[in-house]
């Protein structure tokens, strides 16, 4: 679907000219989220940014949904032929960047056979006895699927770096492992689609107000999001080297501006219709003798 790249008004914030000549020199999502140059700060990703989005107001912030609905279903009838290939969609981001928020309005979008969706939660005792890929490895999606990770196996280079749950080392050997492990999925026949949702502390601020301003979403209010608040600079850190360290050709990391919910969903799902359309599924043509099969359905006269 082409669009008309946005001129950002100071509102969104201060954006580098170089960040605008580049949204204004491309009409790929993928190209205009890509993380860029290293090293890697997210204090230069304007998290109210929307590149590419289109000149009107929200309301035509639509995806071509009826494209993606089948490209994703001839992906999955794909693998019923011995197709192998998948997609990992993988969102990463700080609490109330939105993850839930783009499981339901964009993967949402496909119809249910086909997809897979894993939100990953403090690891059991059973899994804590294992490697920390030995989890991640139970959930890939297998062929013909979209896998959603809400959160995922870099749980393990930014919770336990904050929180100094395992020793600097240990952490740190995790990136190389990760890169190795998301390099043989992507032999597998796997398109990894990592997300980064970016959003300021400001928006997170009053995301978490409007949970408690309204009863009904109290239940997703947890008072320990305040304490991770509060680790707000050491987070972004763990963020920024994670999006340097683990940016690599096979499997590249996109940081999508979150502040605004409705453009951040419609990123998300331009970013999937974009590798869906690189992968071009086919329907599988099998031998049928069509006109034999029909003259069996023809009731006798």
């Amino acid at each position: 679907m082409a669009v008309t790249p946005l001129t950002l008004p100071d509102r969104f914030g201060a954006v580098t000219t170089a960040c605008q000549d580049h949204w204004m020199a491309t009409t790929s999502m993928r190209e205009a989220l890509a993380v860029g140059t290293r090293p890697v700060e997210l204090a230069g990703h304007n998290p109210a940014a929307r590149p590419l989005a289109p000149t009107k107001k929200n309301r035509d912030l639509r995806n071509d949904l009826a494209q993606m609905r089948g490209l994703q279903d001839r992906l999955y009838a794909e693998s019923t032929a011995d197709g192998t290939r998948s997609i990992l969609l993988v969102l990463q981001g700080i609490d109330t960047a939105g993850k839930g928020g783009v499981t339901e309005h964009v993967v949402g979008s496909f119809g249910p056979i086909g997809v897979q969706y894993t939100a990953f939660k403090a690891p059991t005792e059973e899994e804590r006895a294992h490697d920390f890929l030995w989890r991640i490895r139970k959930r890939l999606p297998p062929a013909g699927v979209i896998g959603v990770f809400d959160r995922s196996h870099y749980e393990d280079v930014l919770i336990a770096r904050v929180h100094d749950l395992v020793p600097e080392d240990e952490w740190r050997a995790r990136y190389d492992i990760i890169n190795d492990f998301e390099a043989e999925l992507v032999a597998g026949g796997t398109t990894i689609l990592k997300c980064f949702l970016n959003i300021s502390f400001e928006a997170q601020r009053k995301r978490l107000l409007a949970r408690l301003d309204n009863p009904d979403k109290h239940w997703k209010f947890n008072e320990g999001d305040l304490e991770e608040r509060a680790r707000w600079s050491d987070y972004q850190s763990a963020f920024s080297e994670m999006l340097e360290r683990c940016n690599t050709d096979v499997a590249p990391w996109y940081v999508v501006p979150s502040d605004h919910k409705k453009y951040r969903n419609w990123a998300i799902g331009e970013l999937l219709r974009e590798t869906l359309v690189d992968l071009d599924p086919q329907y599988p043509q099998p031998k049928l003798d069509v006109a034999a099969l029909k003259e069996r359905l023809t009731p006798p006269h």
